[in-house]
């Protein structure tokens, strides 16, 4: 019986050894890991470096990062032994002595493909497995549900340019052909964008500016704006936004219209504005000229009479009687009877000597 009891206590003792061990070896969370990265939006040909924090002195890890290839490429990293397949990058360490070199942190640095046109939010996205403290005496568990940082890769976009257009005079009452057009070599995307237009008008006078869309609906971009009340898209590479309006002005004097293209996905925030002067003139005071307006008129104006010299000219002409008058007596008559006179005189001499 004693000898029994002894068996027992045997297995008791290393069942309890074998059980504080296993309490003693079990992993547990590394609930302090965070993301960090110098930029939030890189543009192309430019780095980003994210920085994972451990929270704690890690002796061991090995941590992978997916990333999107079709905007990053792999760059580098420290702190630990890396390899890249194209879509992760594994970052491998071991502190070798023992303990007195842990890390705290880790990183990866990416670069921003060439080429890109438009604004990409994308992710990177963290795991980890083989975590454990500086002298491996603790191990905690595996990063299996992927930690992510968000970024933006997108190019560095030209802002839009607003043009407003048109030839000749503006002649009050008569409706005048304008062309608005808003550009961008490569112009940042907006989902809902709109055109809208202020003016300001002398004391009494008022302006319209009025355009006809695809759905053969007429807008006044003064009093509503242009199209549906949603905004269109815009945004891209050589972008061009053209319309054709007719601007009408009521009472002549000057006038200011501010064109604003705006972001309806944003409170209306503007996205771009110009203010444009125009003069308009009575229809007495027109004169017909063809200078392309841009914001400024112009004032040339024709002169239909002669130039000053051309005229004298024409006057003096005018004057010149067809039969100029005889004046003085001509010298040349006695002259002329003097030398007959001699050469006569003469011929009769030599005839008288012949005989």
């Amino acid at each position: 019986m004693k000898k029994f009891l002894s068996i027992i206590m045997i297995i008791a003792v290393l069942s309890m050894t074998i059980f504080i061990g296993q309490v003693n070896a079990q992993s547990v969370p590394l609930n302090s890991v965070t993301l960090d990265t110098n930029k939030s939006t890189v543009h192309p040909g430019e780095t980003i470096t994210l920085t994972i924090n451990f929270g704690t002195d890690l002796g061991a890890y090995t941590f992978d990062i997916a990333y999107d290839n079709n905007l990053l490429e792999y760059v580098s990293a420290e702190g630990g032994t890396p390899s890249d397949n194209g879509t992760r990058v594994r970052v491998t360490f071991y502190d070798s002595t023992g303990g007195t070199a842990p890390r705290t942190n880790m990183s990866v640095t990416f670069k921003a493909k060439e080429g890109i046109i438009t604004s990409n939010p994308t992710d990177l996205s963290v795991t980890a497995e083989g975590l454990a403290n500086a002298d491996a005496s603790q191990q905690y568990d595996d990063i299996g549900i992927p930690i992510t940082k968000n970024i933006v890769v997108e190019p560095i976009y030209q802002d839009y340019n607003i043009e407003l257009t048109y030839a000749g005079d503006v002649i009050v009452n008569q409706e005048k052909e304008m062309i608005l057009k808003i550009s961008s070599s490569l112009g940042k995307n907006y989902e809902h964008a709109r055109i809208i237009a202020e003016a300001t008008t002398p004391s009494g006078g008022q302006v319209t500016l009025k355009g006809t869309d695809e759905q053969q609906l007429e807008h006044d971009i003064i009093q509503s704006g242009w199209g549906d009340a949603s905004g269109y898209e815009i945004g891209g590479q050589n972008v061009e936004k053209v319309l054709s309006l007719r601007g009408n002005f009521t009472k002549a004097g000057a006038y200011t219209i501010k064109i604003i293209l705006i972001d309806r996905d944003s409170s209306d925030a503007e996205i771009v504005s110009k203010t444009f002067s125009i003069t308009a003139l009575d229809e007495q005071t027109g004169n017909g000229n063809t200078d392309i307006g841009n914001g400024t008129e112009g004032t040339i104006e024709e002169n239909e009479n002669l130039p000053m010299e051309e005229e004298t000219q024409n006057e003096q002409q005018e004057n010149l009687p067809e039969i100029l008058p005889k004046t003085g007596r001509n010298i040349f008559i006695p002259i002329i009877v003097a030398i007959i006179a001699i050469v006569s005189t003469i011929a009769v001499l030599k005839k008288k000597n012949i005989k």
